[in-house]
């Protein structure tokens, strides 16, 4: 087990559970080297279905370096209907080819058809009841290709200790190189990618825990200042007059274009001392009205976030105490499988939960190895039950540390959560080809909600911003 890097330590990821070096190399060089295709579960009626009872149609998109708000806002755009008319299964990297499926409530089919976006390639499948929501995919199939790799023999050790890792054998162990050899699947901690809190600039799950706090003031300043080093220097000096001034107008003079959201913050609370007098101070319910001047689905991220930061946390503190990832200890909460999934990933169903006790722990085991069962970490909200035993231990003190308790998730509009859980351990079978031009090819398949990054990060053990 080795530290991670520092970016990915501010974000909870604190270690890597493979020994060898990184191999080096970048990733996306174009957005052909990242490719991601949805492993769909939805199945939609015929186009020629009566739009009373079904008025949503279903599209499958092929985006070429799009991030999916921006896709969803030029879509809306070019039908000249309100963005909250359009829905997706699950957002996808901007630096990537992604294939995946999107809704549009009330569109006219031929009108859909006759969009043309450039690097977007739409195909209607049908249409259906309700709209796609997010979620609504089994999984994700990915094609990665890493370039400029330095030291590629580096590969096959890191995949020896994360198949290692996945059935609970040591690291280096000479039977567990052995048993990797025969075994098929690779794993590693189910942490929330960097993507997940912003790849150059972490901050949406500062945001959340504010919001979390009921400080929001203090979420939007988290989101709007808070300067980053990794960011532009105009940037970061707009950002910065913002954290000295809080003048709202001069901070919209200064913020670049194409920071949308930030700038519909400013543009709120620009509207609300108008209203009230630019003399009046701003209370929270102004500021809690500029947060919800972002889409609804930003909204409910930053408590999204604060949530996996605090997932992230765990994870680690389990690795640091030693604690198996591949089965349950008695106290753990585990979820069972779900039978309906696609052969393709293995999924768990976090709806279906058991508490292990001390007598039962050697039958959930037995479960676990043969992938019915999952151990879990709560993604806290309103409704959530901690474990017990050791890591029920570790998920207080967690909570403890950031100031949170499950009551805190109950909040007005979009920010409520009451809660779920997720596995700790994400497993995949994995092909690592080696190619022309020192590259490597890594295929996988992972079950909706994890990230790619974490699977490839144990190979290159890197700043991710590097990469």
């Amino acid at each position: 087990m080795r530290e991670a890097h520092p970016v990915e330590r501010a974000v909870g990821m604190e270690y890597y559970v493979s020994d060898p070096p990184g191999v080096g190399g970048h990733l996306r060089e174009s957005p052909e080297d990242f490719r991601v295709t949805e492993v769909e579960a939805f199945e939609p009626d015929p186009l020629d279905s009566d739009p009373g009872a079904y008025p949503n149609v279903l599209a499958r998109v092929t985006l070429r370096g799009w991030d999916t708000n921006d896709f969803v806002s030029e879509l809306s755009n070019r039908l000249g209907i309100s963005r909250e008319r359009v829905s997706w299964a699950g957002t996808k990297d901007k630096h990537a080819v992604t294939t995946q499926l999107f809704s549009v409530k009330k569109a006219e089919p031929d009108e859909l058809r006759a969009v043309e976006i450039g690097d977007a390639e739409i195909e209607l499948l049908g249409r259906t009841g309700r709209p796609v929501l997010f979620g609504d995919l089994a999984g994700n199939a990915f094609e990665i290709t890493v370039r400029a790799v330095d030291e590629p023999g580096h590969a096959d050790a890191t995949t020896a200790d994360l198949r290692a890792f996945a059935s609970g054998n040591d690291l280096g162990d000479s039977d567990a190189e052995t048993d990797a050899e025969e075994a098929p699947t690779v794993g590693v901690p189910n942490y929330f990618g960097q993507q997940r809190f912003g790849s150059k600039r972490p901050v949406t799950h500062e945001v959340g825990l504010e919001v979390l706090r009921g400080n929001w003031k203090g979420a939007v300043l988290a989101y709007v200042g808070n300067p980053a080093e990794r960011e532009p220097e105009s940037t970061r000096e707009a950002r910065a007059y913002v954290d000295e001034t809080e003048d709202w107008a001069g901070a919209l003079e200064r913020l670049p274009k194409r920071l949308g959201f930030e700038r519909s913050m400013c543009h709120r609370l620009v509207e609300r001392q108008e209203e009230s007098g630019e003399e009046t101070t701003l209370d929270a319910a102004d500021y809690r009205a500029a947060l919800e001047a972002v889409p609804s689905n930003l909204q409910r991220l930053f408590v999204n976030a604060a949530q996996s930061y605090a997932f992230n946390r765990m994870l680690s503190e389990r690795l640091e105490r030693g604690l198996p990832f591949h089965e349950p200890v008695a106290g753990d909460v585990v979820c069972f499988a779900d039978s309906d999934a696609p052969a393709a990933v293995a999924l768990p169903d976090t709806d279906r939960t058991q508490r292990v006790t001390e007598d039962r722990v050697r039958t959930v085991r037995r479960h676990c190895e043969r992938g019915r069962a999952f151990v879990t970490a709560p993604l806290v909200g309103t409704e959530t039950d901690l474990a017990d035993g050791e890591m029920g231990e570790i998920e207080r003190e967690v909570l403890d540390d950031l100031d949170l308790a499950p009551a805190d998730f109950e909040l007005p509009g979009e920010f409520e959560s009451t809660g779920t859980r997720r596995a700790i351990v994400v497993r995949t079978d994995l092909a690592v080809t080696r190619k022309e031009d020192d590259a490597l090819a890594f295929e996988f398949t992972l079950a909706k909600g994890s990230y790619a990054t974490v699977v490839l990060r144990e190979f290159l053990k890197a700043d991710p911003d590097d990469l």
